[in-house]
């Protein structure tokens, strides 16, 4: 990372607060999540700005770059570079020149709350094309779901010490966890964890998403756009997630909770 404003921007930081217990207070110092302003800018142009934890960029521009269907692999990215700004962080990215008109259609200068689901979106009718459609026979195994849920959860390490990040895990249809991201915005762990899957050459077909929040649209829309066929979530999805689930061909589960959780679309995958 190339710097213009001193010290490395961290992931959490330490603050002096008063902790209550039984009506009394007592100082502590506080490890608490850092949420930054990352600038995603394709050839000289700034096209989208998430507030994100500051770790696994590359990873998450990659992601971004591809759930989003600016680029369509990985080799369509020629240059990335990260600076340090004295107010944020640029992620500079040179696009090949086939996918350069694509940076025209998608072109959309947002502020990403760590909650939202459609910044920048521009219409209606250009909602309605964004879902793409998965073609899988994948199945899971049995006790998959409740397996991957016990590891991931002894792999959140920035949880750990903050309680306050989302993450995305990719796990095989066994439930083993291969790898993790974490960010406080659900949609920016998971674009880490397709641009982590994608930089390691792993293919979207041979696992799942878990994910530690609800199942919101644009989670679906971005597994479906890189061919995920299995998302689950250890909380409820909405509606709008369900009706792009079944129209994507995305199998959609919720309330993964130890043996119990609840299928909502496409359940032949789920044993």
């Amino acid at each position: 990372m190339q710097s213009e404003a001193g010290p490395g921007i961290e992931a959490h930081n330490s603050y002096g607060a008063q902790r209550w217990v039984d009506g009394a207070a007592m100082p502590c110092a506080e490890t608490v999540a850092e949420e930054v302003p990352v600038a995603l800018v394709y050839n000289g142009i700034s096209h989208a700005v998430m507030l994100a934890t500051p770790t696994d960029l590359e990873d998450f521009a990659l992601g971004f770059s591809l759930s989003e269907c600016i680029v369509g692999r990985p080799g369509e990215i020629h240059d990335l570079e990260i600076f340090e700004r004295s107010n944020g962080i640029e992620v500079h990215m040179q696009l090949s020149a086939e996918r350069a008109h694509v940076l025209k259609q998608h072109r959309r200068t947002l502020a990403g709350r760590t909650g939202c689901g459609l910044c920048g979106t521009e219409s209606l009718d250009q909602l309605a094309k964004r879902a793409a459609t998965v073609r899988s026979s994948a199945v899971l195994g049995a006790g998959a779901l409740p397996r991957a849920l016990s590891r991931l959860q002894e792999m959140q390490h920035l949880f750990q010490l903050t309680g306050a990040v989302h993450a995305a895990a990719w796990c095989d249809f066994n439930g083993g966890v291969a790898l993790v991201r974490e960010d406080v915005g659900r949609h920016n762990a998971l674009d880490k964890l397709i641009g982590a899957l994608a930089a390691q050459r792993r293919g979207f077909d041979g696992g799942f998403v878990l994910m530690t929040s609800r199942a919101s649209y644009e989670i679906v829309q971005k597994a479906a756009a890189v061919g995920i066929a299995v998302v689950a979530a250890v909380s409820a999805p909405t509606g709008m997630a369900v009706r792009v689930a079944i129209d994507s061909g995305v199998t959609l589960v919720g309330f993964v909770r130890g043996e119990r959780h609840c299928v909502y679309s496409h359940p032949e995958r789920v044993h």
